[in-house]
């Protein structure tokens, strides 16, 4: 047996509650009368009263309220087999690991920020598989393509600035990266969210995008940062926050290049976005409006069990026990004697 909802189980306290206020009500019932009149007078008063009938009725709305609680949890079984298409897009997130990531100027930086807002994409998603590469220097897949959002989330949260051991931005490299994971022979509906904060130091990005336009892949790009540049916060060997500094001491800023990410998006049919502190990077939004208007490609069809919802029976008792609760009469049945004048 299934059950839909077992949240509804919490409103079994309520037949505990009733039975006490029933035992309660009956007991004040019976002091009450016993103070009216005397026993024997109340025997003759009360000739017609059924007290078992009166136990009757508070037992039968006790029990409805079970068979309600039941109903509410929507309990299931017997089950037919039924075949599940599933439909829906490709998405690769290329995401920049970069130290310039730890950059706070969105909090609570750069790359939290970025995580959090994958994070709540993912859950937004409904038959899209989704994967994550992660890039510096070089490129490497932290996650293939799936449709287990949960595993996806959990190599997720493995990302940090230290996952990728060589220094620098190489866009390029990390797009084609992204090709490499999407399968062959599919030339269509493969999607490309490229987040990152850096210049295109190896210069490579826009060939590597011209590349993935020939393979009908979009690409969709997000800015973080500042195109003036700001310092990359690091921390040295006893544990205080220090700057990068290039061989003359001069500190490294990191530049937003959006030229270069607008020309690899607008190649390719995809948008770019410019993230900030206030609005986010935009996830929510490139999927909502570009996204999810693309055409939905079939992915692979499974049979899955589907239990009977069964609800109605329970619900059946609840109602026959409330209906007979009215029908009960508190009255006694005695015959009359007919010699009695």
């Amino acid at each position: 047996m299934q059950f839909g909802n077992l949240n509804f189980l919490w409103f079994l306290f309520l037949i505990p509650l009733l039975v006490i206020f029933y035992i309660y009500a009956f007991d004040k019932k019976k002091k009450a009368l016993a103070q009216f009149a005397h026993s024997e007078v109340l025997s003759r008063l009360l000739v017609w009263v059924s007290f078992p009938r009166q136990y009757l009725k508070a037992a039968f709305l006790c029990v409805s309220v079970l068979f309600i609680v039941f109903s509410l949890t929507e309990p299931k079984w017997g089950y037919h087999w039924q075949e599940v298409k599933r439909k829906g897009v490709d998405i690769m997130l290329v995401l920049d690991v970069s130290r310039s990531m730890l950059a706070a100027d969105v909090k609570p930086s750069r790359l939290e920020r970025a995580k959090l807002e994958i994070s709540d994409l993912a859950d937004k998603l409904q038959g899209d598989r989704i994967g994550l590469v992660v890039f510096a220097g070089s490129a490497f897949a932290q996650c293939p393509l799936t449709l287990d959002y949960g595993a996806f989330k959990m190599f997720l949260d493995q990302v940090d600035t230290d996952i990728v051991s060589r220094g620098g931005t190489d866009i390029g490299g990390a797009i084609r990266r992204a090709q490499s994971a999407f399968l062959e022979g599919e030339n269509k509906y493969k999607i490309i969210i490229l987040i990152t904060d850096g210049e295109d130091l190896e210069g490579e990005g826009l060939k590597a995008a011209e590349e993935a336009k020939k393979k009908g892949i979009k690409i969709f790009a997000v800015g973080i940062g500042s195109n003036e540049g700001v310092p990359i916060p690091v921390t040295d060997e006893q544990g205080n926050k220090v700057y990068v500094r290039d061989k003359e001491g001069k500190m490294v800023l990191s530049k937003l290049d959006e030229t270069s990410l607008q020309k690899i998006a607008l190649y390719t049919g995809g948008a770019y976005v410019r993230g900030n502190a206030a609005e986010g990077l935009g996830l929510e939004k490139i999927y909502n409006e570009k996204i999810m208007d693309l055409e939905k490609k079939e992915l692979k069809s499974t049979m899955q069990k589907r239990y009977e919802n069964r609800y109605q029976i329970p619900l059946l008792f609840a109602i026959i026990l409330i209906i007979g609760e009215f029908f009960v009469s508190e009255k006694r049945k005695q015959k009359v004697n007919e010699n009695q004048a």
